[in-house]
């Protein structure tokens, strides 16, 4: 199991940049594939983007595929999501979740298949 902790969130307008922070325990953080999450009021949780431990490989969802990157630092335990030209439809509480894979190649989009969340940061972008 590895705790998560999310940081980075706020309240931006339409156009800016943040760079959110998901930072981890533990001492095997690249065996662990990592994703970041949204659920925005009174809609269901949504994929965002996911990363292998290695790092080598990500996915994105169509929605935000060119604006946002996903990336990690194993030596610091963090994983990253830049987000640029932010929406109003960006807006949400944004999750970090973890899952073990014992190698360094895979990603997941799949929520349930992912075992250890964080608390969530909020994320505010005004039009």
């Amino acid at each position: 199991q590895v705790q998560l902790e999310e940081s980075g969130g706020g309240l931006v307008q339409a156009g800016d940049s943040l760079r959110l922070s998901c930072a981890t325990s533990g001492r095997t953080f690249s065996t662990y594939a990592m994703g970041w999450f949204r659920q925005a009021p009174g809609k269901d949780l949504e994929f965002v983007a996911a990363i292998s431990g290695s790092g080598g490989s990500t996915v994105y969802a169509d929605s935000v595929k060119g604006r946002f990157t996903i990336s990690r630092d194993n030596a610091k335990n963090t994983m990253y999501l830049q987000m640029n030209s932010l929406k109003s439809e960006d807006t949400a509480v944004y999750y970090c979740a973890a899952v073990p894979t014992g190698s360094g190649h895979y990603t997941y989009q799949a929520r349930n298949l992912y075992s250890d969340w964080g608390q969530g940061t909020q994320v505010t972008v005004s039009a």
